[in-house]
């Protein structure tokens, strides 16, 4: 692992003419906001940039400002002089970019994930940060990089999310502050927080009523799941980006010190997303038993196996974490 400075990647960056920037594939409002902010900032360098993501841009965010950036990648491999990663804790996560990608020579990642080893050339990784957008809004203002309306939005669109809404651990006094900084760089507030917020399709409110009526607790009610086979799926209509928030509403249960989100995705595995009440129970680690891995309250992880054998694996785990915890 080699660890860099932002100055020490622009510096590098410099002498790079075309210029890749990506983000993990089912991608967030971070994911998306970050790779637009930079691939903004990387144009306004003169580089020639282009913005992939496996899924291309999604429905739910196309309202973010210059989201046409953001292309899927294509089946025919594309040579770059190199690759920005970002919000992308193991290079797997990237999905086809890395096919498509395949012949760059220089790979640079930017991240705030704990569980990121450095899989780049050039690795900053801040995990005191609790979103990307942050990190490059910071690098951005020491830098003395002129922020545009547009940069700001995503930025922190970025932000916003990732805290869920300033709520989360990791939120500290330099985030608001980065967050006001970013208001007086033209962030219209409102706006954007119905857009992000207030603004969802009728399928993510079905799938939200089947969650909780298919809601099952377990440990003493200290762990709460929700599973969605590729049956499911066929029978609610409902597409991958309805799933984001949905496993927040089981645990806002007052009981619940966890909460679990099985999904059968189909190439026979299990996608689990994992969510913590508060540090006492370290989602991170319980992912990283199974291959995966991300923050210390909302991990994630892809298990092989069927929905019923993988959900009895992990929620015994899970279990026997807060029981050895308590």
């Amino acid at each position: 692992m080699t660890s860099a400075t932002f100055p020490e990647i622009r510096e590098t960056l410099r002498g790079k003419r075309r210029i890749l920037v990506a983000s993990h594939l089912r991608p967030d409002a971070d994911a998306y906001g970050s790779t637009i902010a930079a691939a903004l900032w990387l144009l306004s360098e003169g580089h020639e940039v282009t913005a992939w993501n496996e899924d291309g841009m999604l429905e739910k965010f196309a309202f973010l400002p210059s989201s046409e950036l953001v292309m899927a990648p294509p089946a025919t491999p594309v040579s770059f002089d190199a690759v920005l990663a970002l919000d992308t804790s193991v290079k797997n996560r990237l999905g086809t970019v890395n096919e498509a990608a395949v012949d760059s020579p220089l790979w640079i990642c930017i991240d705030h994930h704990r569980s990121n080893e450095g899989y780049a050339d050039l690795n900053l990784i801040d995990a005191t940060r609790p979103a990307t957008g942050q990190i490059l809004a910071e690098a951005f203002m020491a830098s003395g990089i002129t922020i545009t309306p547009e940069m700001a939005t995503n930025l922190f669109a970025a932000i916003s999310t990732d805290t869920g809404s300033f709520q989360y651990e990791g939120t500290s006094a330099e985030t608001f502050e980065v967050a006001a900084a970013l208001i007086r760089r033209g962030v219209n507030v409102a706006t954007l927080s119905r857009s992000l917020y207030e603004s969802q399709s009728k399928r993510r409110l079905d799938l939200l009523k089947h969650a909780l009526v298919n809601a099952r607790f377990s440990c003493q009610d200290r762990v709460a799941s929700f599973s969605l086979s590729l049956a499911d799926v066929q029978a609610l209509g409902v597409i991958p980006e309805d799933n984001e928030g949905i496993i927040d509403h089981l645990r806002s249960v007052d009981t619940v010190k966890a909460a679990a989100f099985f999904e059968e995705l189909p190439d026979g595995m299990i996608r689990l997303s994992l969510r913590s009440k508060d540090s006492s129970f370290d989602a991170c680690a319980l992912c990283g038993k199974f291959g995966g891995g991300g923050h210390l309250m909302a991990s994630g992880a892809r298990i092989k196996g069927s929905l019923a054998e993988v959900e009895a694996r992990v929620l015994a785990a899970i279990c026997a974490e807060i029981e050895s915890a308590d």
